[in-house]
């Protein structure tokens, strides 16, 4: 493991003002008050994505800006995932059985940053409106029974056990913080350009309470309230960021400038990467529970060592 120098003294306590799912990769998310949490991240967040057809290569806003008009909702009553645009809607399982999957789905292998993974596929004719949307021919599929063992700071001779994810870019978990998004802000704004909304950086757990950037040196975290038993989580590095924060979700328009050159202004501070801006934390949950809006963040270990290692390559 890499070694880090850890503080515990006079450590914050936030609040977790909103909980956000992505249920389809690059796809507009859901904001819940509650969700559970397993090893591999939020219920039902990142479990789905959109591929080339020809490729079967995975799919991002980072190339279709489009992907960000496609909206989700669930029905928990039903237990039913909504993907839709303004003129479609299709209806599938949230939580498919292995049965349903056998039947209506095929098994394939899907590549993501560079990683070969096994995947379910939809049948074409579930998703030909989507294609006809992104202009391009997709294809949509979800995770496969095999893990997508973490890898770059999360990987297992730096975290020390073995742990994956779905389809998340890199680690289970992105956790934000309302008081650096209003510095940020403060930023643009004097600098003559809008405020941007959290949704940009697309996290799943957001947080006040503590001073801006404080998140930049958290080691680990526990949530807690008065009836769950405490879920611990490592924060195993920076989030790192691409252009995704400059494509506005609910236009799907690019800003040419913003928020991206405000950030590379003074945000470039991880030695691992230092042409990219760091907003947000990614973290690696050590056991499952419920994660409810309301309930504490505390802060249980710091450290300055955090040191980003590429996992997409």
């Amino acid at each position: 493991m890499l070694p880090y120098i850890v503080f515990t003294a006079g450590l914050a306590t936030n609040e977790i003002v909103s909980l956000r799912v992505y249920p389809v990769k690059s796809c507009r998310g859901l904001e819940v008050k509650s969700a559970q949490l397993f090893r591999t991240g939020l219920d039902l967040d990142r479990n789905w994505m959109f591929i080339s057809a020809d490729t079967r290569e995975f799919l991002t806003i980072r190339t279709n800006s489009n992907m960000t008009l496609l909206r989700t909702a669930f029905d928990a009553d039903t237990d039913q995932l909504s993907i839709f645009t303004k003129q479609h809607k299709i209806q599938i399982p949230a939580h498919p059985t292995s049965d349903w999957l056998q039947d209506n789905t095929e098994i394939t292998n899907v590549r993501i940053w560079g990683q070969e993974t096994d995947a379910r596929e939809y049948h074409t004719s579930l998703t030909q409106p989507f294609s006809d949307f992104l202009d391009m021919d997709v294809r949509l599929v979800y995770k496969g029974p095999t893990p997508r063992v973490l890898r770059g700071c999360g990987a297992p001779e730096f975290l020390g056990r073995t742990e994956a994810t779905k389809f998340a870019d890199m680690m289970p978990v992105q956790v934000a913080s309302m008081s650096s998004l209003g510095e940020l802000n403060e930023r643009l704004v004097q600098a003559g350009e809008s405020e941007v909304d959290i949704e940009r950086f697309r996290p799943n757990i957001i947080i006040r309470g503590s001073a801006p950037w404080d998140e930049d040196r958290w080691k680990t975290l526990r949530i807690t309230n008065s009836y769950e038993r405490p879920l611990d989580l490592d924060v195993v590095c920076r989030c790192l960021r691409c252009h995704v924060p400059s494509v506005d979700p609910d236009t799907a328009d690019t800003h040419p400038r913003q928020p991206w050159n405000q950030h590379m202004k003074y945000r470039r501070i991880d030695p691992g990467l230092k042409f990219k801006p760091a907003f947000g934390m990614l973290c690696v949950p050590r056991a499952e529970g419920l994660v409810e809006v309301g309930m504490k963040l505390n802060v249980t270990a710091m450290t300055d060592d955090h040191f980003f290692i590429n996992p997409m390559k």
